[in-house]
């Protein structure tokens, strides 16, 4: 093999490489972008929610639809803030990372492995969080905040594409990673109906009532 051939291949294995970064370069740009609206929009409703219990007002937030969509039900819960500080909090740091790496991944920035093994783990506990949160909100608050599920429905896909991709880089024979590279879109849709499946069959009409 002459010293063009390998200048070549490696030129090739960088645009695939380069490529292959694209999705989950816009996953996280896009699901980043959704995740600190939302989490920016909790947090200044959160500080509102604060002011009123010192001034003894009482604010109606424009995400209190009904006795059963109500981000302020939720936010006064204990849950809201699970390490003693507003929850969203978390999401406005961890989306402001998600949106900085994916805007790189776009640019053809080659990450090191060890930001992608720090990415996965601050998805893991993303989705993890995400997923207790959902089943306290669903099943023990009783209550569904709209800005809420807009930080559920960006975590799950930047969940799924993560890991997608790191195990096509650090285990691309294994079963698993075939799986998910092969039907991530599928995992993400039907992760997605199970969250859906779940709220209708605990609220049903009563969220339009």
């Amino acid at each position: 093999m002459t010293s063009e051939t390998i200048e070549t291949d490696e030129r090739d294995d960088d645009v695939t490489e380069a490529d292959a970064s694209r999705a989950p370069g816009w996953v996280l740009t896009i699901g980043g972008l959704l995740g600190l609206w939302a989490a920016t929009v909790l947090t200044i409703d959160k500080i509102s929610l604060l002011q009123d219990k010192i001034d003894g007002k009482t604010t109606q937030l424009a995400c209190n639809l009904n006795a059963f969509v109500s981000c302020s039900s939720v936010m006064s819960s204990h849950q809201a803030s699970a390490f003693g500080f507003a929850n969203s909090i978390f999401g406005v740091a961890g989306f402001a990372v998600v949106i900085t790496l994916g805007v790189l991944l776009l640019s053809g920035v080659r990450l090191p492995s060890y930001v992608w093994v720090g990415l996965q783990a601050g998805a893991l506990f993303g989705i993890g969080f995400v997923t207790w949160l959902q089943y306290q909100s669903i099943y023990d608050i009783e209550k569904l905040c709209p800005y809420c599920m807009v930080v559920w429905t960006a975590m799950i896909p930047i969940f799924v594409v993560v890991t997608a991709r790191n195990l096509r880089a650090w285990a691309p024979r294994s079963a698993v990673s075939r799986f998910v590279n092969n039907w991530t879109l599928l995992i993400v849709v039907l992760w997605y109906v199970a969250v859906i499946t779940a709220i209708w069959f605990q609220f049903g009409s009563d969220l339009w009532a």
